[in-house]
């Protein structure tokens, strides 16, 4: 299982053991639906202009993808550097300037995806989104089936976070589904059940240590064991190494390929999807059905259940319904119908589901004689490393 290791220790000394077309990457050239993310870095340059060169080097590729008749969406960061750059303003930025240069950022941005899709006969589609776009079921099957349109009709969506009218933190806690577009792009990833995700930044992949930190290597497959030492975020972008890392565990334990690598380099995209040794890979592991996998990691929880030690053993065990006596107490205020999580009686979160009852009713002696507080058919358990199924 794959399971972040992200510590402060002594640089692995791990050397690639793939040759250029190992067997073992077959499935990133079979890849047929595909998400690309790119970095603040990359799609910039000098502070926040857009850097044409490499944009032009990646609506290239993409088009390139789909004349092959494989499926394309392109997760772009950028709009808040651009429109920083734009309307002329000084970091660090304030939440409402932050707003402010993302609306000018994303037109601009968009406009140029545009232009040069058009210059190669690839038609777009701008898709902004926001953490309830996931959150919140009914929209999410809304944003799946408009995802799924797109692609059907050889458009390649432009997805990026509406940083217009969202709040941004670097937490993906308290409420918020994800916090930076590497995230963003592993949700989406694991909405569409894409076959691979490419998360593309301005490294060569995960490496053991910092860039530039005597004995550092990348790490050509990630799966959770190695000791690695973790630089600074992004100038320019909310993400970082860690921020990508977590974003492919997340990817992977969806059932999609992620790979980690060089955004500046012109030729990584066909590199990768040719099963090359290029980047660092996160090996797809046994995928959970569509609405477990949004339990387990599109939705935002609302409250926490707190139950016994039985009634944890019957959730986990044999997939049974929570009932009434098996909560010790509820944390939260919320209504029925929503997320929340399920917690043991030391506080360790095993799972999560949709809890049927209001905060305020749960603990009433009537509800004791009540249906199932969380059904069966709406939860989801946590193993270790991912989800059972």
């Amino acid at each position: 299982m794959i399971a972040p290791a992200l510590i402060d220790a002594v640089p692995a000394e791990i050397p690639s053991t793939f040759s250029p077309e190992h067997p073992v990457r077959a499935a990133l050239r079979d890849a047929r639906r595909i998400v690309i993310k790119v970095g603040t870095g990359i799609v910039t340059e000098h502070g926040g202009r857009p850097c044409m060169r490499r944009l032009r080097q990646l609506t290239a590729a993409a088009a390139a993808l789909r004349a092959e008749g494989r499926e394309v969406v392109l997760v772009s960061s950028g709009s808040v550097g651009v429109g920083t750059d734009a309307l002329g303003l000084r970091r660090p930025l304030s939440v409402v300037d932050r707003q402010a240069a993302a609306a000018a950022g994303q037109s601009l941005l968009m406009g140029a995806y545009l232009r040069l899709f058009g210059a190669l006969g690839q038609r777009c589609a701008q898709v902004l989104l926001s953490e309830e776009d996931f959150s919140n079921r009914g929209r999410h099957v809304h944003l799946n089936a408009t995802l799924n349109r797109l692609l059907d009709l050889g458009v390649i969506p432009v997805v990026n976070e509406n940083d217009a009218v969202t709040t941004a933190t670097m937490a993906t806690e308290g409420g918020v589904v994800f916090s930076d577009n590497d995230r963003l792009a592993a949700l989406t990833a694991s909405a569409l059940t894409a076959d691979a995700l490419l998360l593309l930044t301005d490294v060569e992949g995960v490496l053991s240590a910092p860039p530039g930190t005597p004995g550092s290597s990348r790490l050509p497959i990630y799966t959770g064991d190695e000791e690695i030492r973790i630089g600074t975020a992004s100038s320019l972008g909310r993400g970082g190494i860690a921020a990508k890392i977590q974003a492919a565990v997340l990817g992977a334990r969806a059932g999609v390929h992620v790979v980690i690598g060089s955004g500046e380099r012109i030729d990584t995209i066909s590199e990768v999807l040719s099963g090359q040794d290029v980047g660092t890979w996160f090996p797809a592991e046994k995928a959970p059905s569509g609405k477990r996998r949004w339990l387990a990691w599109a939705t935002a929880p609302e409250g926490r259940l707190v139950v016994n030690e039985g009634a944890r053993r019957a959730l986990v065990e044999r997939r049974a319904s929570l009932l009434r006596p098996g909560i010790i107490e509820v944390e939260g205020y919320f209504d029925g119908g929503v997320v929340v999580s399920l917690v043991d009686e030391n506080g360790v979160e095993f799972g999560r589901g949709r809890c049927d009852v209001p905060a305020s009713h749960i603990m009433e002696p009537t509800v004791d004689r009540a249906p199932p507080i969380v059904h069966a058919d709406h939860l989801v358990i946590f193993s270790e490393g991912g989800v059972d199924d």
